[in-house]
């Protein structure tokens, strides 16, 4: 009833994961949100999320935790061994071939190969302690690590803190000379 949803918004605002797909130590490449693709091909929102224990367990697989992997445009990405992402396993392993792990040979636009990324999950102080924005709470489930519009964009080209290095507008202008920042009439 509608006094189970009143105490479920205020936990779900409380326990939050933020999740994105990066090269640790680096920017989030991808910020993952309710429609992003786990391995199993289920949606964030289709997973356990919003809870302490990081669980995120999917509700209608046998998937233990979700699990992004990069795709190009709407296409799956491929193997090393030549057969696409969504033609491995749970456990990676290759259903057409003896390719026992998936090793995705796309670059991701970080310059970094997709194998050196993994999927991060993160809490509200985890994040706040790397510096990292986490945008207002919302009491929607699976937001995962969009924080705002711009979480909409790849990580080399947000401006925030968790892509492009946290570089502002402010310090790109300062790069441009000032004759070509003025309006002329």
């Amino acid at each position: 009833g509608i006094n189970a949803e009143y105490g479920v918004v205020p936990e779900r605002m409380k326990h939050r994961l933020f999740v994105s797909w990066r090269v640790e130590g680096g920017i989030d490449c991808e910020l993952i949100g309710p429609e992003s693709l786990c391995h199993c091909q289920h949606r964030y929102r289709q997973h356990q999320t919003d809870n302490a224990e990081k669980n995120t367990k999917c509700k209608t697989c046998r998937c233990r935790k979700f699990e992004y992997v990069p795709r190009m445009g709407s296409r799956p990405t491929r193997c090393k061994c030549k057969h696409l992402s969504t033609e491995h396993d749970l456990r990676k392993k290759c259903t057409r071939c003896q390719c026992s792990d998936l090793h995705i040979t796309f670059t991701c636009p970080c310059g970094q190969p997709a194998y050196r990324h993994s999927t991060c999950l993160e809490t509200k102080a985890e994040r706040l302690a790397t510096g990292k924005p986490v945008g207002r709470d919302v009491p929607y489930a699976a937001m995962g690590g969009l924080t705002g519009f711009s979480s909409l964009a790849p990580g080399y080209m947000r401006f925030d803190p968790s892509g492009a290095r946290g570089d502002t507008v402010d310090m790109l202008q300062d790069n441009i000379p000032r004759s070509s920042r003025q309006i002329k009439p």
